[in-house]
């Protein structure tokens, strides 16, 4: 029995923002994506809300390696090991993404960490 759809999605999307493909990544999204982010406390709406915050955050890179994705018809949860660079610092955390996935995109995203107040600190 191979993956689930959804799983692949999540799996393929964030192996494209690791990679830096955000086109990629960004198709695994709905046009009206609510995507909730570590350490904001209002969600972003929609794909040209995100696209919009990205210029802001050229000072600093996260690449990440997928731990695991299990996914059923609407939810994927997904466990990635990530690592950013900021001003020559580096900094290694653990998250936990889970997804409501409809029609093959990601319509909704909330994102866990292991350390919020160091991830806060970090991009602060």
């Amino acid at each position: 029995m191979g993956e689930h759809a959804n799983a692949t999605l999540v799996r393929r999307m964030m192996e494209s923002m690791s990679g830096g493909d955000m086109q990629a990544a960004s198709d695994a999204l709905a046009d009206d994506v609510e995507w909730h982010e570590i350490g904001r406390a209002e969600a972003r709406h929609g794909k040209a809300e995100i696209q919009a915050a990205m210029p802001s955050a050229t000072d600093y890179t996260i690449t990440g390696s997928v731990h695991d994705v299990v996914a059923n018809d609407d939810h994927a949860i997904g466990l990635f090991d990530a690592t950013a660079t900021r001003g020559g610092r580096t900094f290694s955390y653990r998250v936990a993404e889970i997804y409501h996935i409809r029609n093959g995109k990601i319509v909704e995203r909330w994102a866990f960490s292991d350390d919020t107040a160091a991830i806060v600190a970090f991009f602060a």
